[in-house]
């Protein structure tokens, strides 16, 4: 029986994450760095872990294509499961501002909306991949969050293009993924289906897709002369150009969303900025030009 939203499941899940940041939190303020990093950076290792012994649980296991076709990181969580543990000890602020925003922002919508448990028409026989994938958000998610409310980072509304930035980088990452599976025969070569922005497209790296609400609605950020071949026996007709396509859309949607993010923690700066801005002005009128 597929799992509505909104029943006692879905508040089960939100509840556990919730109550496990928390708990984490409590337990960790007061811990050494050391201790810290143990506990933070063993999660992410865990779910790196994780991503790969999936391939022994149902839906996987039981369908070899999809076993080694998924065991890559094809969609912006399954990369960022792959690269938030490198980053984790990496002292560059922008990257870890990155791993802030985007961790959040991916793990929350995904905690929000599971459209991925939501679809499984074998509830009870794939729950341990429903469980899979409550961690796998709940870690992106979490451990950044950590990060910052232990201290351990802090937030600049100053460095808030490392989000949509750092989406982009992400995604051209998750390109060249799939770039190899198709040389390496793990799924079909550019022909065919790969052509088809409905197959494997989940980070609508190839398009918006076809009756896809949320594709739908990135593409109203596109530009018209992204959604165009150029040149070519082609020329004129309707084809997104990859990865480019979603430029527009990243910065005029993540931006806004990271920036609100980052006043939850750095609204002091904002204000400090605007006041000297305010100043600097005052004094420039009152000063008389020569």
């Amino acid at each position: 029986m597929v799992i509505e939203m909104f029943n006692g499941w879905y508040f089960m899940w939100i509840a556990l994450g919730v109550g496990a940041i928390l708990g984490l939190y409590f337990g960790l303020r007061k811990a050494s760095v050391t201790t810290q990093n143990v506990v933070l950076f063993g999660l992410l290792a865990f779910g790196l872990l994780l991503h790969f012994l999936k391939v022994y649980i149902p839906p996987y296991s039981v369908d070899e294509a999809r076993k080694f076709r998924d065991a890559w990181f094809v969609n912006i969580c399954g990369a960022n499961i792959a690269l938030f543990p490198l980053f984790y000890f990496v002292k560059n602020k922008y990257i870890k501002d990155y791993m802030f925003y985007i961790g959040v922002l991916s793990g929350l919508i995904a905690l929000v909306y599971p459209q991925e448990p939501l679809a499984k028409s074998d509830q009870l026989g794939e729950f341990w991949d429903i469980v899979r994938f409550y961690y796998h958000h709940w870690m992106l998610l979490a451990v950044p969050l950590l990060l910052v409310l232990l201290k351990r980072h802090t937030l600049s509304y100053r460095r808030v293009l490392a989000a949509p930035v750092g989406l982009l980088a992400l995604m051209l990452f998750i390109m060249l993924n799939q770039i190899f599976q198709s040389e390496l025969g793990f799924i079909p070569l550019r022909s065919g289906d790969m052509f088809d922005i409905n197959y494997k497209n989940s980070s609508y790296i190839w398009g918006p897709g076809t009756d896809d609400a949320i594709g739908t609605f990135l593409s109203w950020f596109c530009p018209d002369f992204f959604r165009i071949i150029p040149v070519g026996e082609f020329a004129g007709q309707v084809k997104y150009w990859p990865w480019f396509w979603m430029i527009f859309p990243c910065f005029i949607l993540v931006t806004p969303l990271a920036f609100g993010l980052s006043m939850i923690f750095d609204r002091k700066s904002l204000a400090a900025d605007i006041h000297k801005l305010k100043a600097g002005i005052h004094h420039r009128e009152k000063t008389p030009s020569t």
